[in-house]
């Protein structure tokens, strides 16, 4: 079940004007039932003021009496009509203090995942193609201080993340080993055809 917006304010709110169990309460919002007892005997939460669930459009009146007088039942929030949006893909933001890991993060995985897509690795660590251009040409401005650096480790994604991309860069890597190997077995075989005639 989610909780109430302002959990702990919504509790002062029900302890102050409901009849409600500290259980129904606890379970409503999300709060332990020691933490309500310690809001009804003014020890948690003093300074708090309470928030009405019922002007907020999360608890109506008639929800409230039916479980003050059924100490079993538990609080249902009110269904929005309208859905709360989810964020959907797009740039994340990357905090201020992390955005100088980038291009080593950038280094690690052109090194050690090649079969990464340029998109792939702008997805993961929340960068731009010419600057991931940029570090595999090494030309980068700051090429001389860039130390490769796992972007997990770094903080800029997440291991599920980066596990999903590689599987999914997978075959493009058995490609590129074939392509390899097909290149260097004429480039062998060649010394040998002119060393026998």
């Amino acid at each position: 079940m989610t909780e109430p917006l302002m959990p702990m304010a919504t509790g002062v709110w029900l302890v102050d004007n409901t009849s409600l169990s500290f259980t129904q309460i606890a379970k409503f919002c999300g709060l332990h039932e020691l933490e309500v007892q310690g809001i009804a005997d003014e020890q948690v939460a003093v300074n708090i003021v309470g928030l009405d669930p019922v002007a907020n459009g999360q608890l109506t009146w008639a929800e409230i009496e039916r479980c003050q007088n059924d100490e079993k039942a538990e609080l249902q929030l009110v269904k929005d009509e309208v859905p709360a949006k989810t964020r959907s893909g797009g740039a994340k933001y990357t905090p201020v203090s992390k955005r100088q890991d980038k291009p080593d993060a950038i280094a690690w995985l052109l090194r050690h995942h090649p079969e990464l897509t340029d998109a792939q690795i702008s997805k993961l660590v929340g960068t731009t193609k010419p600057t991931i251009t940029a570090i595999r040409e090494r030309s980068h401005w700051n090429m001389s201080n860039i130390k490769p650096v796992d972007p997990v480790l770094l903080g800029l994604c997440r291991q599920t993340e980066l596990d999903a991309a590689v599987q999914k860069a997978a075959p493009r890597r058995e490609e590129t080993a074939a392509e390899t190997a097909e290149a260097d077995a004429p480039a062998e075989e060649a010394p040998e055809q002119e060393a026998q005639e």
